[in-house]
């Protein structure tokens, strides 16, 4: 758990009703490990009404037979820069994964999964975008194939649209990966806590707090989007 005194407060990545797949709420280090500075890092993703369903399909369908990406309501789903800085890396075409039977995925990705190069995080990462700000690097992961709207050098100002959602490197289903480090070499880097402002559990009430996601509970983000 993070002791809401020591997290960074920074805008969601995203926008809308989103459940938290993998969350330091839950558990520190929120997927199990510190490698590549994950320890605080969240997966995000979003689900029907009724919050049980990832996609338009049942889960049944979705553990027995095959599921196409773009049926996951998180598909294609606009990613917007959590705070501002200078984009440091931006890794593009990745092929996504289109088609998903939940089963396979989960045997793949946590044993027969490509493992990263030095030179090349994308196996693990698909598609990614890296940007440095003052309190922070933001790591932005799994985006789809070509989407990838910065390039290194870019500044980036809060609610900017920098990629959609996808189902690159190793990945599960279509979700968006989301970390903050204190540096942009992953291999070495160390986690950083944060929440999202302008997020809450509750629908329609603002929270004057930064929200750290529960585990698979509904929470509703707004994004200071902006066009550029």
């Amino acid at each position: 758990m993070i002791e809401s005194a020591a997290i960074l407060s920074i805008n969601p990545p995203v926008t809308g009703d989103w459940v938290a797949i993998n969350t330091p709420a839950e558990r520190v280090p929120s997927h199990g490990t510190h490698f590549l500075g994950q320890t605080y890092a969240y997966d995000l993703a979003r689900t029907s009404r009724s919050g049980t369903s990832f996609s338009h399909h049942s889960l049944w369908r979705q553990f027995f037979l095959r599921v196409p990406a773009q049926a996951f309501y998180a598909w294609g789903e606009p990613v917007f820069a959590a705070f501002p800085g200078a984009v440091v890396a931006a890794e593009d075409d990745w092929p996504d994964r289109k088609q998903i039977n939940a089963l396979w995925e989960v045997l793949r990705a946590h044993v027969l999964q490509r493992k990263p190069k030095k030179d090349d995080l994308r196996p693990l990462l698909g598609n990614y975008v890296l940007t440095k700000g003052e309190d922070g690097v933001a790591l932005y992961a799994h985006l789809q194939r070509g989407s990838l709207t910065v390039r290194p050098g870019d500044h980036l100002i809060p609610g900017q649209q920098i990629a959609s959602v996808g189902n690159s490197g190793n990945s599960t289903m279509p979700h968006l990966h989301f970390q903050v480090t204190d540096t942009a070499n992953l291999w070495e880097a160390k986690g950083i806590p944060c929440g999202f402002l302008g997020a809450s559990h509750t629908p329609n009430i603002g929270a004057e707090m930064p929200l750290v996601p529960s585990l698979m509970k509904p929470f509703h983000a707004v994004s200071p989007h902006v066009d550029i």
